[in-house]
């Protein structure tokens, strides 16, 4: 992308400097979450999938762990994603001349997401391989490729390896092929991108199908308890669009309904793009209806919107959007300094609080818990219980934590890197945020001592459980376990669960 001196030149050179030193710098001064630490388990312990979701995000981070444990060098796919996102709306409208090819680079850079989201997360993989799926399939569009497309259903299958919703652009290819093309060999070509596509889903059931169908039982029946109507989920999608897309390109779009069914009538790139946006969106919308529908959901499709715009809408009305957008991304820069800024004191009294000072004073942590898990002994179990302080812990020691206890039924890997039967007799050491009661932990230790630190204001307990008694926690947390998180439906044809093979052997399902 040659960047000479013009005004859109000098316009996207600056943005692309100003964004990839800000990110730069908001993705090593801000601590790792506790779901990014989750997922930097999983990239600890490389396997063909993981209980929350398909594997991409954790092999991605294997290829990287080797490497570093640097918060900004874990982050480095996502730091760079808007900028290859950047590429591809440029590279989509190059055909409609370098200005409006820059715009609509500008336009993507300036979206709130690729401004401020740093974050290592299972989007991010789905978002760039759904970007150079679509740029595979116009390209065999315009050559009528059958290679290109089956590239652009390799590329979907790769999208689906991050998480499922990935799969929504598959069913835009479908409708766009059946409905808005009329190649002569069209099937043959949605044949040849569907059959490629499909490798993805096909590696993931066949994981599945050995590994409890933990995907699609977390996916669609733990985490689904409480679907059902409520008023308050479509106008939260309809919010999480305008934010992300940004009010004034959606107004922008709508103002201009007239151009953009002129571009879409005109132009089979545009054509294209209202349809593989529109169709993912529409089907997030009717979702919304029977649950809520996670902001980061539709990040894929967002960069979609804005090479629409940049192809529908007058050069002059593009200009203005992109200094509103300039303006709303100087403000969240501006926030995230501030916030960064600000003392950890400020979410005292929250329910905020005590998370914070976990997942800011990893090093103060671990110091604290050096002599404590030497008392603890060689063999001594470090253990929280949720997924996500367990996660974040696990970070800040660099060793292994286990979830003890029930757990949620968000991030339950530890059901699978953790087998109990081998702790029996051994010493725990296990830190809590929260008041303890020995009393609950009594039955299932030979002998406990409760003592505690404070760090920042924020009281931490640690619970040194000595002689762990196996047998009870089998019975008392194990059952519990499983008649909770793994019900798995008879129809799904299972070749193996570890979790139940471990601690129900001959039960079945």
């Amino acid at each position: 992308m040659r960047l000479p001196a013009s005004r859109t030149g000098r316009w996207l050179a600056g943005t692309l400097a100003a964004l990839f030193l800000f990110r730069l710098w908001f993705a090593a001064a801000l601590p790792l979450t506790g779901d990014e630490a989750y997922f930097v388990a999983w990239g600890g312990r490389p396997a063909g999938g993981y209980y929350d979701h398909p594997p991409m995000i954790g092999w991605w981070l294997a290829g990287l762990l080797p490497f570093g444990r640097a918060e900004w060098w874990l982050r480095l796919p996502a730091l760079l994603l808007p900028f290859v996102l950047a590429w591809g709306a440029w590279s989509l409208l190059r055909a409609q001349g370098e200005e409006r090819a820059r715009l609509a680079a500008l336009l993507v850079l300036l979206q709130p997401a690729d401004v401020w989201n740093v974050l290592v997360t299972t989007d991010t993989p789905v978002v760039l391989f759904s970007l150079l799926s679509v740029l595979a399939y116009l390209r065999g569009m315009r050559r009528a490729s059958l290679a290109w497309h089956a590239a652009a259903g390799l590329l979907l299958g790769l999208a689906f390896l991050g998480k499922y919703f990935a799969a929504l652009l598959g069913v835009a290819f479908a409708a766009h092929l059946l409905f808005a093309r009329r190649d002569p060999g069209r099937f043959a070509l949605l044949a040849a991108l569907t059959a490629c596509a499909l490798l993805g889903p096909a590696w993931n059931l066949w994981w599945n199908s050995e590994h409890c169908w933990s995907n699609l039982v977390f996916n669609f029946f733990n985490r689904n308890g409480k679907a059902g109507f409520a008023w308050e989920n479509p106008l939260a999608f309809v919010a999480s669009l305008a934010y992300l897309a940004t009010p004034w390109l959606l107004w922008a779009l709508w103002r201009g309904r007239r151009e953009l069914a002129a571009a879409i009538a005109g132009d089979a790139t545009a054509r294209a793009l209202a349809w593989l946006a529109a169709v993912p969106l529409l089907c997030f919308f009717a979702l919304s209806f029977t649950k809520a529908v996670g902001l980061h959901w539709l990040l894929a499709f967002m960069p979609l919107l804005a090479a629409l715009a940049a192809a529908a809408l007058p050069v002059e009305r593009l200009w203005s959007l992109c200094r509103w957008s300039a303006a709303f991304a100087a403000l969240h820069m501006l926030a995230a300094v501030v916030f960064l800024a600000l003392p950890l004191s400020v979410w005292k009294g929250s329910s905020l609080h005590a998370g914070a000072v976990l997942t800011w004073n990893g090093p103060e942590l671990a110091r604290q818990l050096r002599e404590p898990l030497a008392r603890c002994g060689e063999g001594c179990t470090a253990a929280m219980e949720s997924y996500s302080s367990a996660a974040t812990l696990a970070y800040a020691l660099n060793r292994p934590v286990v979830v003890f206890g029930d757990g949620s039924f968000h991030g339950r890997q530890d059901d699978f890197d953790t087998d109990f039967r081998a702790l029996d007799g051994r010493g725990f050491l296990i830190l809590r945020k929260e008041t303890v009661r020995a009393e609950s932990y009594a039955p299932y230790f030979a002998h406990i001592d409760v003592s505690s630190f404070a760090i920042d204001g924020v009281d931490f307990h640690l619970v040194h459980g000595q002689g762990f008694r196996y047998a009870v926690y089998h019975d008392r947390v194990l059952n519990r376990v499983r008649e909770r998180f793994y019900r798995i439906p008879d129809w799904l044809p299972l070749r193996g669960c570890a979790f139940t093979d471990r601690y129900f052997p001959g039960d079945g399902k």
